[in-house]
């Protein structure tokens, strides 16, 4: 097991759960996926693995709880990804109207204005902001430049 594993093994053991073969599995596939995933898209990916669609949800809403991941809704669909040691703890994310796919924005001028916003928004009401969601919504450069060669 590589060692980055074997560190949500302390997390999800330390709070009462076994370290299952599918929660194994759930969790790899999560770790190697550059994109946003759903229970579904998790479930087809694993299903040579013998791991049924109600294991991936019960997996994910313990990984849920844990905080080793987070939970995007979009238009009523829940997309995952790993929220510790992803090497960008905050980022900003763009979703497309057209392809649907979802883009993590990792601009670092974007998140110091972000995190500039949020002492103010702090410091303004009292407040304690542990975690965001933000939510760009838009057309990808890909679907801009379909848009574009449809129009001329």
């Amino acid at each position: 097991m590589d060692k980055e594993l074997m560190h949500f093994k302390k997390i999800i053991e330390n709070s009462g759960y076994k370290f299952t073969k599918q929660k194994q599995y759930v969790l790899k596939a999560l770790i190697k996926s550059h994109i946003h995933l759903s229970a579904e898209q998790i479930y087809q990916n694993l299903k040579t693995d013998s791991v049924g669609l109600a294991t991936v949800y019960r997996n994910l809403k313990t990984f849920k709880e844990l905080k080793i991941i987070k939970e995007i809704n979009i238009n009523g669909t829940n997309y995952y990804e790993m929220k510790i040691f992803s090497g960008k703890p905050l980022h900003i994310h763009f979703k497309c109207n057209k392809c649907n796919s979802i883009i993590d924005v990792d601009n670092k001028s974007v998140v110091l204005d972000y995190l500039k916003l949020n002492n103010k928004i702090e410091k303004e009401n009292n407040l304690m902001i542990v975690d965001a969601d933000i939510m760009l919504i838009g057309l990808c450069n890909k679907c801009r430049e379909r848009e574009y060669v449809k129009t001329n």
